[in-house]
């Protein structure tokens, strides 16, 4: 598709460029991201059916996981179809509304699995610190009030950001160099004074992420003293092992996302934007279940006897 230039007073939609090098490689990596977001949504589907259905899978942890697989739904289903769409015409256009509708599902999502992925790690932490105390700590009131204010935190910090971009004049050009309407390259191409959103998007790195990886690192910094206390080999690694999962995830969905939005975007080339975005919204939703499932014996039985069942019924 053609570079469009808009010269009207009003820009009414954008063109998102996507990849605009892939040439010969459009069709492979097309292929490779649709394959990648059937999985996706196939494995975190799986993940919701199971922690819903199994009984053996009924601890605060699992509940968590059930919600995180749901918000992966979300981001990538927020992302992705566009995003193909983008790939096989070498540029798509989207109008006004739906760009500004994308940005803030993608942000109120990215938002609650920040303080998700926080939720998880104060689990851990009872369950390894305060182990006695874990099932009366983490009562049903307590998991359903974290859940909902993580959602519900998430979207309306988002909204400040929605408000604000509302606000801004678009008087062309209307060309984003990006595969998803995120919310630095939007600001770019406003022909309105930015300073104020600028500043308003590196003062929200704080609620959002700052403050609940510290919380987290917090959390990790018990743990690991809790578990350097244990005095056999076996009984470390048993311990660790419930928590290392979790670590993984949150290593790879926040050091991506540290470096796009505390660097400044005009830090970084956009190639490199483009590929550690592809890991959080892409990459990282499908190595979630992966990565929780392949050392936790209670998720792997769940899954046996699901299928043997799916299997039974078949038959």
């Amino acid at each position: 598709m053609a570079v469009q230039v808009v010269n009207s007073t009003t820009v009414t939609e954008f063109l998102i460029l996507g990849f605009p090098d892939l040439n010969d490689y459009k069709l492979p990596f097309f292929s490779i991201i649709l394959l990648m977001y059937c999985m996706t949504v196939c494995e975190n589907l799986l993940i919701i059916l199971l922690v819903s259905t199994s009984q053996r899978l009924r601890s605060p942890m699992y509940f968590f996981l059930g919600h995180l697989a749901f918000s992966d739904i979300i981001l990538v289903t927020s992302i992705v179809p566009k995003m193909l769409d983008v790939i096989i015409r070498e540029g798509s256009l989207i109008s006004y509304v739906g760009c500004l509708a994308q940005s803030y599902l993608y942000g109120g999502t990215v938002s609650a699995e920040c303080f998700l992925l926080t939720a998880m790690s104060y689990d851990r932490y009872f369950a390894i610190c305060k182990p006695l105390h874990y099932i009366s700590m983490m009562s049903i009131k307590l998991r359903y009030g974290l859940v909902i204010s993580s959602w519900l935190l998430g979207f309306l910090l988002i909204l400040i950001s929605l408000v604000l971009v509302c606000n801004l004049d678009f008087c062309g050009p209307n060309i984003i160099n990006h595969f998803f309407c995120d919310y630095a390259p939007v600001l770019e191409l406003s022909c309105s004074d930015t300073t104020v959103p600028d500043i308003e998007m590196m003062i929200l790195c704080i609620p959002i992420m700052v403050l609940p990886l510290s919380f987290i690192v917090i959390s990790y910094v018990y743990i690991f003293f809790t578990i350097f206390r244990i005095p056999s080999t076996s009984g470390r690694q048993k311990t660790f092992s419930t928590c290392s999962a979790h670590l993984m995830v949150v290593s790879i969905y926040y050091g991506s996302m540290l470096i796009i939005y505390m660097v400044p975007y005009r830090g970084h080339s956009l190639t490199v934007n483009k590929f550690l975005s592809l890991v959080y919204i892409v990459i990282t939703p499908l190595l979630n279940p992966i990565i929780y499932s392949l050392r936790n014996k209670e998720i792997q039985s769940s899954v046996r006897k699901y299928f043997m069942v799916c299997y039974k019924e078949g038959l």
